[in-house]
């Protein structure tokens, strides 16, 4: 059975350790504390909304959006910056039922949508696009790093 609920600082402990792992799946360090910082900041300051999902009881996975606004359509929308389900609880509907959370919240939330952006061989796309996600061929997307 799987349960999702809006993480608070009451569940960094259960969170942490599943976005420790999400960075390590993007060859980064491990580095748990760093991690528990980084959410406490965001939860603390309201900047991130993160679901937690728990399949029977255990934390499982997490989704975590982030408030972005368009000044030409005028409204509010989300980045799902963070979609991570540890690997022994994948293949349980686990990532569509984050990914649907997300839909009920910014629908709640009157927002405008969703948007992603995913390494072009992530297999995360296969469900991205099974749950109608479309796919942006209209735009490139530039970053400048500063130094």
């Amino acid at each position: 059975m799987i349960k999702i609920v809006k993480a608070t600082i009451k569940n960094l402990f259960e969170v942490a350790p599943l976005f420790d792992q999400y960075r390590v799946f993007y060859k980064q360090e491990s580095d748990i504390e760093g991690a528990r910082m980084f959410l406490t900041e965001r939860l603390n300051k309201n900047e991130s909304i993160i679901f937690l999902a728990y399949y029977q009881n255990k934390p499982a996975g997490f989704v975590q959006l982030y408030p972005m606004f368009s000044s030409v359509s005028m409204q509010h929308s989300y980045v799902l910056n963070d979609l991570f389900v540890e690997e022994v609880f994948r293949n349980k509907q686990i990532g569509g039922a984050l990914l649907g959370k997300a839909k009920e919240f910014c629908l709640a939330n009157r927002a405008k949508g969703l948007a992603l952006e995913t390494d072009v061989d992530n297999p995360a796309q296969k469900l991205y696009e099974k749950l109608n996600w479309v796919k942006d061929v209209d735009c490139f997307h530039y970053f400048w790093t500063a130094k």
